[in-house]
């Protein structure tokens, strides 16, 4: 349920530190740069909500994106409300206000990019003032044209928190089956060859190799397309560029003829008749703020009218002023409108001055860091805890999250028991498979073994996850940290089904008893395993699971008379 709420007109001056304000974020090897932003006073509307209780707590949700420079994303600030706290006013984007005794309560979300990454910087955005007798106040900032406030009421705790969160993100997204269900989505980007190896009889291997491990979509980064970017492995000789596209080469954006003589064509026809569909990585233009924005859109509806490609990954963005952000909105607008919401963009969010979580909702999932063994950051478990935090808050369906061939650069783990090589390739699949799996290497690279792991896997995910993803998901267990019992639950409409996924880390023992949300009892549950190996049984507030391997996992399916 959504909240009406009033609305009033106030002046309000603030200051605010801003990360990473390079000028060109995401041209990767480069160092970060934190400048703050003390840009004085700016014109904010007022949203007021009165709330009557005596027993509130209030809990603020600090969400982090630009994740080339960081990889704290979620974090969690809690306030049981008294009258003598006084005033607390913060910053951010997404805030709970609830009712300790009957589990009810409102959810407060600001629609803008994160704090760091706005472009009318806001020292408030959230106030809470508890007042004696039971009543609290609440004050809700907008800035300019940029941002807006939803309210949700839920009731019925964590479980029912989580489901109004998630049928309202879901709710923004169009009604496409592209935007509605996961795929798995693969990326020629992420075993480091870059825009090297990019070619037509290159792609035509990797759309053979997509086939065989069971990928929905084939993407090309970097590297399709005429001009040469800053990150292109011929950027010392070509002069690569990050911004002004179109100024550099108006035919930045055709297709590279002398990698692609035939164009598109055959990689396209070739992928079809495979079943996989192709996409395509893209930079909207952030010179001038966006103001080549109208070419920008032009350029994916051809591509998109002539072969057939919804899937975009935009990346380079950096939208710096109120301008920018208006045109970054009427770039998606333009093609999500034209497109009859077909066209799927992958939103990056690892640097720059970006949407991020809860910018611009409608246009596809967020892919959400670039994580590489050849520079020794990524860690499985690293990467399941940065989803199960964010699964909390963030509707796992607008997520892209990673997994490796880990049998590259193996050497630079040297004895950590929790490198990526210690781990089976359908439990890489598994950490992942709760949202957008992102296959982030080259297809045709990965050994016999690693397919013959993931295939099975992935072939049993994609037979069930419409009813997965059609159910409420929470994390369960303990948070990842390398030797935890971790794990997700989806939760039907009905609470008649759902399924289970827990992971055993490197935890000694070989069975668990992890907590269930409350209000959803398991006691005449019934159980489908999924996977090769473990078990599962529950009673009315537990699922006791028993995993044999360490580093191994437990997929289940459920169903209660």
């Amino acid at each position: 349920m959504i909240l009406t709420i009033g609305i009033s007109s106030h002046g309000f001056g603030g200051r605010i530190l801003l990360a990473d304000d390079r000028s060109l974020p995401g041209i990767e090897g480069e160092s970060a740069i934190n400048h703050p932003d003390l840009s004085g006073k700016s014109e904010q509307s007022v949203k007021k909500l009165e709330l009557t209780s005596p027993h509130l707590k209030l809990i603020q949700v600090v969400l982090n994106d630009a994740t080339d420079h960081n990889n704290e994303l979620v974090q969690e600030n809690e306030w049981l409300l008294h009258p003598n706290e006084g005033k607390i006013a913060l910053t951010g984007n997404l805030f709970l206000i609830e009712d300790s005794l009957n589990q009810t309560g409102h959810i407060f979300i600001k629609r803008a990019p994160l704090p760091g990454s706005r472009t009318i910087p806001s020292g408030c955005d959230f106030k809470v003032t508890p007042q004696r007798g039971g009543e609290t106040t609440v004050l809700m900032y907008e800035n300019g044209s940029e941002d807006t406030w939803t309210v949700l009421k839920y009731k019925g705790g964590v479980l029912g928190r989580a489901k109004a969160l998630q049928d309202w993100q879901a709710s923004q997204r169009p009604a496409t089956e592209g935007h509605r269900l996961p795929r798995f989505l693969s990326n020629t980007w992420g075993d480091r060859s870059r825009d090297g190896r990019m070619r037509e009889d290159f792609i035509l291997a990797e759309i053979d190799a997509a086939d065989q491990l069971g990928v929905d979509v084939l993407q090309l980064d970097d590297g399709w397309q005429q001009g040469t970017s800053a990150n292109s492995k011929l950027a010392h000789q070509n002069g690569g560029v990050w911004e002004g596209f179109w100024h550099t080469d108006p035919d930045f954006w055709e297709v590279n003829r002398e990698r692609f003589p035939n164009g598109l064509e055959n990689v396209v026809e070739h992928a079809r008749e495979k079943g996989i569909q192709l996409g395509l990585w893209y930079a909207p233009d952030s010179w001038n703020d966006l103001a080549n924005w109208r070419k920008d859109a032009d350029q994916i509806l051809e591509l998109y009218r002539t072969y057939g490609i919804t899937h975009f990954k935009v990346d380079s963005i950096n939208a710096t002023t109120d301008l920018a952000r208006q045109n970054l909105h009427a770039f998606f607008d333009r093609v999500l409108t034209e497109s009859g919401g077909e066209v799927v963009f992958d939103l990056d969010i690892t640097a720059g001055k970006r949407p991020g979580y809860f910018g611009e909702m409608t246009v596809g999932p967020l892919f959400v860091e670039n994580r590489y063994t050849d520079w020794g950051s990524y860690w499985p478990h690293q990467t399941l805890r940065n989803l199960w935090q964010l699964s909390r808050w963030v509707d796992p369906t607008r997520l892209r999250m990673e997994f490796l061939n880990n049998e590259r650069n193996t050497w630079k783990y040297k004895k950590d028991p929790l490198a990526p090589a210690q781990y089976k390739a359908d439990t890489l699949f598994a950490t992942v498979m709760f949202a957008n799996p992102l296959g982030w290497f080259e297809c045709s690279n990965l050994s016999d073994q690693y397919v013959a792991e993931a295939a099975p896997l992935i072939r049993t995910w994609k037979r069930h996850r419409e009813e997965l993803f059609d159910g409420t998901i929470l994390p369960i267990g303990k948070e990842p940290d390398g030797i935890a019992y971790t794990g997700f639950m989806s939760i039907a409409p009905e609470g008649n089904r759902g399924y289970i996924l827990v992971f055993r880390e490197l935890n000694p023992e070989d069975q668990a008893s992890i907590e269930i949300p409350e209000g959803l009892d398991l006691g005449q549950a019934n159980w489908e395993l999924l996977s090769s190996n473990g078990e599962v049984k529950s009673n009315n507030d537990r699922l006791r699971v028993q995993i044999p391997e360490r580093l191994g996992y437990v997929f289940a399916r459920f169903t209660i008379n």
